[in-house]
C-alpha cells in the first residue's frame, strides 16, 4: 500500500526548465525502484527516468539523458524530476511510480506496482 502524489506540472515555454515532485508514502531502501513515466494522448506510456534505492543509481533513455535528471530526497520522501531545455514533444501527463520488491531497475510500466495520479506538463513556444 504505497501512495504517490505528483506536483509541479504546468505550462512552460520551450527552452525553459521545470522540476516535478512526487511525495511517496513509503521509501524502502534496497528493494524499491522509483521512476517517472509520461504519456501523451494517443501515445504509449514512456519511461523517462528511474532510480534504484539500493544505491541511488539512475537510468535514462539515451535520447533524454542530456536533459532529464532524477533524484531522491529520503528525508522528505520525495522523488524529483528535473527537465531542462524543454521541447514541445515533452508535453504529456507525467506520472511517478514505484516497484517493490525490485532488485533490477527498468522502465517497463508493467513492472511497477503503484502509480500517482499524474501532473500535466505543457510546453509552448
Amino acid at each position: 500500500q504505497v501512495q504517490l502524489a505528483e506536483s509541479g506540472g504546468g505550462s512552460v515555454q520551450a527552452g525553459g526548465s521545470l522540476t516535478l515532485s512526487c511525495v511517496i508514502s513509503e521509501i524502502t531502501v534496497g528493494r524499491q525502484c522509483l521512476s517517472w513515466f509520461r504519456q501523451a494522448p494517443g501515445k504509449e506510456r514512456e519511461g523517462v527516468a528511474g532510480i534504484f534505492t539500493a544505491d541511488n543509481s539512475a537510468h535514462y533513455p539515451t535520447p533524454l539523458l542530456a536533459r532529464f535528471t532524477i533524484s531522491l530526497d529520503n528525508s522528505k520522501n520525495t522523488l524529483y524530476l528535473q527537465i531542462k531545455r524543454l521541447k514541445s514533444e515533452d508535453t504529456a501527463m507525467y506520472y511517478c511510480a514505484e516497484a517493490s520488491p525490485c532488485y533490477d531497475l527498468d522502465l517497463n510500466a508493467e513492472d511497477y506496482n503503484h502509480w500517482g495520479q499524474g501532473t500535466q506538463v505543457t510546453v509552448s513556444s
